[in-house]
């Protein structure tokens, strides 16, 4: 069977479920693919004993006829999941040298469903960052190229090697986590589907915490379908995690009909920005269209504090993340600085800490200690979280008034070159500008490719869902999928 690497999910089941190919094969040809794709930094470690070891039971498996739908599929694991014996660094270099002894609930869900893990993969530092460009391992790059330019593209972040990788066809799918966008914006500047459960779907226990509130693991796939079967498998009550929701996870593959006639879907007018360019405006209209056409009923709806989301969310993200990273000293465990002599324990967590971190995670400690301290707890982080609980209030007062589903852009732009953002932190965090309100109000939201930019970028648009709804979601991502027919590749150049 040629061409293995390029099967979706579902093709590579019933592939190996017929015998048309084997879940070894299927392995071989990924670890070919990533030892001549370097070039993209999307793994970070690689892993390919575990691998073709998990191929060859998974096969053994599927044999037995009692195989579950991600048994036999290789997948890449970004590197904020803890693993059993393999390097689990967050990105960063003070978590150098840190093998975990036990494993993510979520990825040890996808293990014990028989999916082959191919290795680790890059990432922006402790997940801070909308470009991959804070790794302690260097940049991921984008498979895709803006017309003749031979420009290095940020994949997006923080789950960018997961998106490079995916795109460009080392693995099958990837997990990816998402504090305030960080699933949805790499998949809309890959031209892949991104997945973010609604908060507690997925157990955070064994990921690397940036902001806890915030945080929620997901699928990222070639399609809405893989999305469905792979999200259904990561997803789950874990006791461990007290936040994890002790609720049944429906057949999501099962619902995908791509019937929503009847269904309401709602346009925030407050997602209208200044400044925005006119592909987007014009993306985000066709999308309108398409869904319009399959029956859908469109409404004009309005999120009134969507305007105070942004800057709520970089109040309270690096305030969690200040009390999260605090464990981080040298300690314990990972990276400790070189002592001289004299020095005493406060000299060692110091410059630990100073040489471990890089700049951004510092930048977003000393503002989180800053809006937690004493003086200005009230001032900022308080407020934040009640302009927090107003967000969260927009969006339910629009589902009760029989919004199904709000279709918005996913990012402000397509992808753009490595080095142009990451001087400017706040035009970086701009990127989170369609994507943290779901994060902020514990929503479920997808990212799916719909169209490319005058340049030949891929440009996605996003759908926010009602929580706990995900199968709903998933059809109506289906449905725009399908009108959307999106199927570009980017032309192989590494």
């Amino acid at each position: 069977m040629s061409d293995l690497t390029k099967l979706t999910i579902a093709a590579a089941r019933d592939a190996l479920r017929t015998g048309e190919t084997t879940s070894v094969a299927l392995t071989e040809a990924c670890l070919s693919a990533i030892e001549g794709a370097d070039a993209l930094g999307a793994f970070a470690h690689k892993t390919p004993e575990i691998a073709i070891e998990r191929a060859k039971a998974a096969d053994a498996r599927i044999a037995q006829g009692d195989a579950p739908d991600m048994c036999g599929i290789p997948v890449g694991i970004k590197d904020l999941f803890c693993t059993e014996g393999v390097a689990s660094q967050a990105a960063s270099k003070i978590l150098e040298g840190f093998t975990p002894e036990y494993e993510s609930t979520v990825s040890g869900q996808l293990r014990d469903a028989g999916a082959v893990m191919l290795g680790k993969l890059n990432m922006d530092e402790f997940a801070m960052g909308s470009s991959n460009e804070t790794s302690v391992y260097g940049n991921a790059v984008n498979p895709w190229r803006a017309g003749n330019s031979n420009a290095a593209l940020t994949p997006g972040g923080s789950s960018g090697g997961s998106a490079s990788a995916v795109a460009a066809d080392l693995c099958l799918a990837a997990t990816g986590t998402d504090t305030g966008g960080s699933i949805r914006q790499p998949a809309a500047f890959t031209g892949i589907v991104g997945l973010k459960p609604t908060y507690g779907r997925c157990s955070r226990w064994g990921i690397v915490a940036f902001a806890s509130s915030l945080d929620q693991a997901g699928p990222m796939t070639k399609t809405v379908r893989d999305a469905a079967i792979m999200g259904r498998a990561m997803m789950g009550h874990d006791q461990k995690d007290s936040t994890s929701a002790d609720l049944p996870v429906p057949d999501f593959e099962a619902m995908l009909t791509g019937d929503i006639r009847g269904k309401v879907i709602g346009i925030p007018k407050e997602y209208r920005m200044d400044g925005m360019p006119d592909e987007i405006e014009a993306l985000w209209s066709e999308g309108t269209q398409m869904l319009k056409d399959a029956g859908a009923e469109i409404r004009d709806i309005t999120l009134p504090h969507t305007k105070y989301a942004l800057p709520a969310y970089y109040v309270i993200a690096p305030a969690e993340a200040s009390s999260n990273l605090a464990r981080y000293d040298g300690v314990r465990f990972g990276y400790r600085a070189k002592m001289a002599p004299g020095d005493g324990i406060t000299e060692m967590y110091e410059k630990t800490r100073a040489e471990g971190f890089g700049p951004e995670v510092k930048r977003r400690i000393m503002i989180g200690t800053y809006v937690l301290s004493a003086g200005f707890y009230d001032a900022y982080y308080n407020r934040a979280r009640r302009v927090r609980a107003l967000i969260k209030r927009d969006f339910e007062q629009v589902f009760a008034d029989r919004v199904d589903a709000i279709l918005t852009p996913a990012t402000p732009s397509a992808a753009f070159e490595l080095g142009q953002e990451v001087a400017d932190p706040v035009q970086m965090y701009l990127n989170d500008v369609f994507t943290v309100t779901v994060n902020l109000a514990g929503l479920p939201g997808i990212a799916v490719p719909t169209g490319l930019d005058r340049t030949g970028l891929p440009l996605g648009l996003q759908l926010i869902g009602k929580p706990w709804e995900e199968g709903e979601l998933l059809n109506t991502a289906y449905a725009l999928e399908a009108a959307a027919g999106f199927v570009e590749k980017p032309a192989r150049w590494w």
